[in-house]
């Protein structure tokens, strides 16, 4: 029998919720490898949520199961640009699941969640990028209806 978990709240994060959020940004393969997680955190995270924290744009959300313990995570971008007439695009990025809570319909909630969240900030699209090593995600994503519609280019400027 599969457990699901009934009860989210979704809430702004704080200050004091940095280190579980990094926490589980860098539990995974990919995030052990550009992620630096240790007690005490580095500066650069608590710099980073202060920046995040006073940009109305940004919007960096956790979800609490109901013993109000930190299961998962989020971060909305709003990005107002020209075109699609002055459209406002929503990017959604970091998201993860506490490991131990993975598969139970969690990441779906968050979902329908921040798709909700972009349709009330009136943004016209919901995307995405992930690493093309995440076949799992990239399988979760289009069940829920993402679909492939460019092709993704970076460029790093260090080594992280």
């Amino acid at each position: 029998m599969r457990v699901t978990i009934e009860y989210m709240k979704f809430r702004k994060a704080t200050e004091k919720d940095i280190p579980i959020i990094v926490e589980m940004i860098a539990d995974d393969a990919l995030g052990k490898k550009r992620e630096n997680f240790q007690t005490p955190l580095p500066p650069e995270y608590l710099q980073a949520f202060f920046k995040i924290e006073s940009d109305k744009n940004q919007e960096l959300v956790v979800v609490e199961d109901e013993s109000s313990e930190i299961i998962g995570t989020l971060q909305l971008s709003f990005i107002q640009y020209l075109t699609y007439r002055g459209g406002v695009r929503a990017q959604i990025e970091a998201v993860r699941i506490k490991k131990d809570k993975r598969g139970l319909g969690i990441g779906k909630k968050m979902f329908e969640w921040a798709i909700k969240r972009a349709k009330e900030r009136k943004a016209h699209v919901l995307q995405l990028t992930t690493d093309k090593k995440r076949p799992k995600a990239i399988k979760f994503y289009n069940d829920l209806g993402f679909v492939k519609s460019h092709e993704g280019m970076k460029m790093h400027f260090n080594d992280n």
